[in-house]
């Protein structure tokens, strides 16, 4: 079967899957594991995000979709030559992946019309259903049943660490720092299977703008600065645009030191398995005393103050 990921999460699945010698185009994005980015690329994006800062790709992206242009688009030529039997893309964000009107385009443009699967995860929940849901497509069922068994006793063994808590701690996940967004859809829900209060998002609800008012009032006793698709370096090189602000500086977590920034590109932005990888960063950060010997990957999160 030859196979082409239009989002990255759906590429580290295929791979997980033991599929990596069936996908035979990805997008620009596609970068983990690594092999994947010599993969041919079939989806770019109309901009370089990596030339622009937090304010310039809003703006970008608010222009777009306001001109109803799409944020990624595919190349045609290469897209032939893949000659795919499957596409995989995403239903959940125009700003992830393309959207639906491209991948429309894109079916126009195939003689042997592929099939096509787009996934929509909101949750945990959902995110195993599109591990499943490929696995079932593509034959490999059982290896995707292992795959979430193993991802689902991670989960368990920090839920269940965390049920005798008493006084959990407030914590706000910021997407954005310019303008400021909530952390939507699954990151709401990390944040409670650890053992702590979410603030200002909602489980399973997208990612919304969010105004100073909202974060004062819950005055959050933790803050995880996890801009969608940034590492920790880059998201360094913005923090100014928060800590300018005077209303910053008064909150409980700035004050009594307890912000942090983490690898979000890689553990918290793509709804794949290495999410569980960024539930196990917020656990040993968020209650170092029951995992600060759980282990996590190298530089993939650093305490700002």
């Amino acid at each position: 079967m030859r196979i082409c990921s239009f989002l990255p999460s759906a590429t580290e699945i295929l791979y997980e899957l033991g599929l990596g010698d069936n996908l035979v185009g990805v997008t620009h994005e596609c970068d983990f594991p690594h092999i994947a980015t010599e993969k041919t690329v079939v989806v770019r994006s109309v901009f370089d995000a990596s030339k622009l800062n937090s304010k310039e790709i809003d703006n970008k992206i608010v222009q777009l979709v306001k001109e109803g242009k799409d944020i990624y688009v595919i190349d045609d030529d290469k897209l032939k030559n893949a000659n795919p039997d499957l596409i995989v893309a995403q239903g959940l964000c125009e700003v992830c992946s393309p959207h639906m009107k491209e991948l429309d385009r894109a079916m126009s443009i195939l003689n042997n019309k592929p099939q096509v699967i787009v996934l929509d995860p909101h949750d945990f929940d959902e995110i195993f259903d599109s591990i499943a849901q490929i696995a079932r497509t593509v034959g490999r069922e059982q290896k995707g049943e292992e795959v979430i068994a193993t991802l689902k006793r991670r989960i368990e063994y920090i839920s269940s660490r965390v049920k005798t808590i008493n006084n959990k701690p407030r914590v706000l996940c910021i997407e954005w720092l310019d303008p400021l967004f909530t952390s939507g859809h699954w990151i709401p829900q990390m944040v409670e299977l650890v053992g702590a209060v979410n603030g200002v998002s909602k489980k399973a609800e997208p990612s919304r703008k969010m105004e100073w008012k909202e974060i004062i009032e819950f005055d959050p006793d933790i803050i995880f600065l996890i801009p969608c698709g940034f590492d920790v370096k880059r998201t360094m090189t913005e923090l100014w645009r928060i800590e300018n602000v005077e209303k910053w500086k008064g909150l409980g977590a700035v004050k009594n030191r307890e912000v942090y920034t983490t690898d979000a590109g890689w553990y918290f932005s793509r709804p794949g398995p290495r999410t569980v990888i960024g539930l196990e960063i917020l656990a040993k950060i968020i209650h170092p005393d029951l995992f600060g010997t759980l282990k996590v990957p190298e530089n993939s999160f650093t305490k700002i103050y």
